[in-house]
């Protein structure tokens, strides 16, 4: 039996080893992002009572609206402008939108009980563990799904906005339905997406870096938007 050619075993062991660390990164500078908005969220309702919070948040509603559009605006930027940006920048720029998240994210805990979105989110928690962990291990090419996934996306914003309209219940119970499956679709091929790239890519490079952190932003809003989803489906209200 032949042995191994030692440089060549080098080489792949040194290649595993950036791109664990790559992946190690992305997940890292994911739950990060993660702890400071749930941080950030659930502050007011430990801090304020439950008419304080409420009275908050109608005094400054046109401050909420701002921040969801700066909340876009960010995600934008990062999207069209990380490779002209310092990736520290990029990472701080990150981290804004995860504390600018929690705090557009508070009122959940006027509309649901504390204990429904605490069980949602573990729920949600293992659910995205479990599909990010297929995306890892399946032989199957998810990049050929990536097309309808924006496709079913694009319409289920759409769906979104004309129910803002009719205000049906049935199309909302549908519409976050449906925006699970999406979400857990996209985590799968967005996992799979990162530990593609993490093969050819240096972890401790500047692009490694600033690679590290749009996937880490990519992961971070298929959590978010899957445990909405998932909250409006099981969340019970107060």
């Amino acid at each position: 039996i032949m042995e191994p050619i030692p440089v060549m075993q080098d080489s792949y062991n040194g290649a595993q080893d950036l791109a664990r660390t790559f992946i190690l990164k992305v997940y890292m500078w994911m739950s990060l992002g993660l702890f400071i908005t749930a941080a950030v969220s659930i502050a007011p309702y430990l801090i304020l009572s439950e008419t304080q919070f409420i009275n908050l948040i109608y005094e400054y509603i046109y401050v909420f609206y701002g921040l969801m559009i700066v909340e876009f605006l960010i995600v934008l930027g990062l999207s069209f402008l990380i490779n002209k940006m310092p990736a520290i920048l990029g990472l701080l720029a990150f981290l804004f939108y995860s504390f600018l998240n929690g705090v557009t994210l508070s009122p959940i805990f006027i509309f649901y009980t504390g204990a429904s979105i605490f069980s949602t989110f573990l729920i949600c928690s293992m659910m995205f563990g479990g599909t990010s962990i297929l995306g890892f291990i399946t032989k199957m090419d998810l990049t050929k799904f990536g097309g309808y996934l924006t496709m079913a996306l694009i319409g289920l914003i759409v769906a979104m906005v004309v129910n803002l309209f009719l205000n049906s219940s049935m199309m909302s119970w549908i519409i976050s339905f449906v925006g699970v499956v999406l979400f857990v679709g996209l985590t799968a091929y967005d996992t799979q997406k990162i530990k593609n790239m993490a093969g050819g890519i240096d972890a401790a490079s500047e692009d490694g870096k600033k690679a590290s952190i749009m996937g880490a932003l990519t992961l971070y809003l298929d959590f978010i938007n899957l445990f909405l989803f998932l909250l409006r489906l099981l969340g019970r209200r107060n």
